[in-house]
């Protein structure tokens, strides 16, 4: 088995566009959609994330925090799935309720590198 990180990418105010009663229906969708990943268990672990936040980056002996989201798109939430190969991450990626509810969804899919492989050192999990 392998583990996939599903990276959710969308503009920042997406959901906020819905109506309330969409936007229940949005959770409620996302919550069927994690209960049947754990139930296959082939989900480690979701999350969304607050949509503010910071970037710091360090620039010879200079560290600089600057504005957080220079585009509109963020990372809005995350999937750790465990699954056997990239094609079944991309196929649970496309089940994902953001792609119904809004028009500028994207998940980006990131194999986890559980192992260096030139010092055997295995990542904790």
């Amino acid at each position: 088995m392998k583990e996939y990180m599903l990276l959710i990418r969308n503009e920042i105010d997406q959901t906020s566009q819905l109506s309330e009663e969409k936007h229940q229906q949005f959770l409620k969708d996302c919550m069927i959609y994690i209960e049947g990943l754990l139930k296959e268990k082939k989900l480690k672990e979701a999350q969304p994330l607050v949509k503010e936040g910071i970037i710091i980056s360090k620039s010879g002996d200079a560290w600089k925090d600057g504005p957080f989201n220079e585009t509109k798109e963020v990372i809005v939430g995350y999937y750790h799935v465990v699954v056997k190969d990239l094609a079944e991450a991309i196929s649970i990626a496309k089940q994902n309720p953001e792609f119904i509810y809004t028009k500028t969804a994207r998940i980006e899919i990131r194999e986890i590198k559980t192992k260096e492989e030139s010092t055997k050192y295995v990542y904790p999990s």
